[in-house]
């Protein structure tokens, strides 16, 4: 079931995600640990075929946010949501255990809400200002992790949340849900005999035991299906025991078919790799010196059984992926060392354009490339997304860039993104002084120019960063409570996002 937003289906959902990279182990007389805070509670989403730009300083973290989304990094907390495939389609081990201790999960729910409601008391009562920015910054996490306990749950059971006792319940989602893992394996083994079917085809050689194999599991897979859809025929009267319940219909909408990539295994996440690509910063050392560009832009196409090896129909689409991508034909057989960088970064680009994916991390995919051929490649990246429907997740420090290619923007500053708006809004309408900053030190052609907004002192160090705003360290806009309270990331326009206690032009 896609997700929808705004009448625009969303792709990736990303809720409170943290990264954090370990520096240091605690020991007995240094009992604390410490971490680098490489992203913090960031919350977005991104739509399908749409480009997000992300754009802040050197070491804010942009790169890590889009390597964490794809999974590249063990995600510390939070929660990453795909829509571009259904949970059917995947059949992830995560469901299965949440189905097994339900009962187990729901306690737990209750107990992080009672922490939170006893944290939001204890705010409540205390009158010492200090103190109190304190409890509110405590009563705000649990928050959070009560907010992602309860998706978690909710997401996956719907009406059921009002139950009494889940035995019952587990019981039926566990059995339904262990016939699909079952359906989701004969449909991989089917696909894989097809492969091989092909395979042996082009080599001349029978394929009558496969096609035979093949008939077994489609056999196999319809009493599969008819059993699944046995146990739903249970479940939707299992569910009439709770239309009644006051609150039954609110959960049933909170229902939800997105795949949480953080808690998925290697083997599952492999399965979606296909779909999640990435374009490297550097087309130099991206690219194995050893290989072909045709056995560059095929390693991937034969690691995720696409296409038969050594078929007439592989090498077809291997030069037609080339020449999408502005490779001439007779490049196949070419070496990377033999090529230009703007021509490396087009092979980059064909062996990621070449898996179909649905969404692509362009990491800073122009930064090293002169800036004739740069706007060459982001042409190519504007084409391709339109031809295959693409959506991008664009990492740049070029602000001009940003706001050629971007439909929506965010800006980071020191792990959390402080501004997120449409393109135009962003560059025409700032809230936050961090961006105030960015896009006054634009280069301009002005004879009058505008003043630039230097930014005192250093970055702060993301092991140990400032209470409250980051940002507050070096804005000309702090007052007290940006060094006490970090300040909610919140919807100050339709569409526009900003986490600022000052916010710059509301009036506008």
């Amino acid at each position: 079931m896609p997700k929808i937003k705004d009448g625009k289906k969303v792709l990736i959902r990303v809720e409170n995600l943290k990264q954090y990279f370990p520096v240091k182990k605690g020991t007995f007389f240094s009992p604390e640990h410490l971490f680098v805070r490489a992203n913090e509670d960031i919350t977005l989403d991104i739509y399908e075929g749409e480009t997000f730009g992300l754009v802040g300083e050197s070491g804010c973290g942009k790169s890590t946010l889009g390597r964490t989304l794809l999974q590249l990094y063990d995600q510390t907390d939070g929660r990453t949501l795909y829509y571009g495939r259904s949970i059917e389609d995947i059949a992830p081990k995560y469901v299965l255990e949440t189905y097994k201790n339900l009962d187990r999960e729901v306690k737990e729910l209750h107990q992080l809400r009672r922490k939170e409601n006893e944290d939001r008391e204890n705010y409540e009562k205390l009158a010492d200002e200090s103190e109190k920015y304190k409890a509110l910054e405590k009563y705000r996490e649990i928050e959070k992790k009560a907010r992602n306990k309860y998706l978690d749950i909710v997401e996956l059971i719907g009406g059921f949340l009002v139950a009494d006792d889940f035995s019952e319940i587990s019981k039926v989602l566990t059995s339904q849900y262990e016939v699909k893992i079952q359906a989701k394996e004969i449909r991989d083994k089917i696909r894989e005999l097809m492969i091989k079917v092909e395979e042996k085809k082009a080599k001349g050689k029978s394929t009558d035991s496969d096609n035979e194999n093949i008939d077994k599991l489609r056999k196999e897979l319809e009493n599969k299906d008819k059993i699944i859809a046995d146990y739903e025929t249970e479940i939707i009267n299992l569910k009439t025991k709770y239309k009644d319940h006051p609150d039954f219909e609110k959960y049933e909408s909170k229902r939800d078919d997105g795949i949480n990539l953080a808690k998925l295994d290697e083997e599952e996440m492999r399965k979606l790799r296909k779909d999640l690509q990435l374009i490297f910063q550097d087309p130099y050392s991206s690219l194995n010196p050893r290989l072909t560009v045709g056995q560059i832009i095929s390693e991937g196409l034969f690691a995720h059984n696409m296409f038969p090896k050594n078929s007439e129909q592989t090498q077809e689409y291997i030069l037609s992926t080339m020449e999408k991508c502005g490779l001439a034909p007779y490049f196949v057989h070419r070496y990377p060392h033999q090529f230009s960088g703007g021509q490396r970064q087009r092979i980059g680009i064909a062996r990621s354009v070449a898996l179909s994916p649905k969404f692509i991390v362009c990491d800073e995919a122009v930064s090293a490339l002169d800036v004739s051929i740069q706007s060459q490649i982001i042409n190519l990246l504007i084409d391709l997304k339109e031809q295959e429907n693409l959506t991008y997740l664009f990492i740049s420090h070029d602000l001009s860039v940003i706001r050629y290619i971007s439909d929506r923007v965010g800006v980071m500053y020191l792990g959390n993104i402080v501004e997120l708006a449409d393109t135009e809004e962003i560059f025409e309408n700032m809230m936050h002084p961090y961006t105030e900053a960015l896009l006054s030190a634009i280069p301009t052609t002005d004879a009058e120019g505008t003043k630039i907004e230097v930014l005192e002192g250093d970055i702060p160090s993301p092991i140990k960063p400032p209470t409250g705003c980051k940002f507050h360290t070096r804005c000309k806009y702090a007052t007290e409570i940006c060094s006490q309270v970090q300040p909610q990331f919140e919807e100050a326009r339709p569409g526009h996002f900003v986490a600022c206690h000052h916010k710059l032009n509301q009036n506008n």
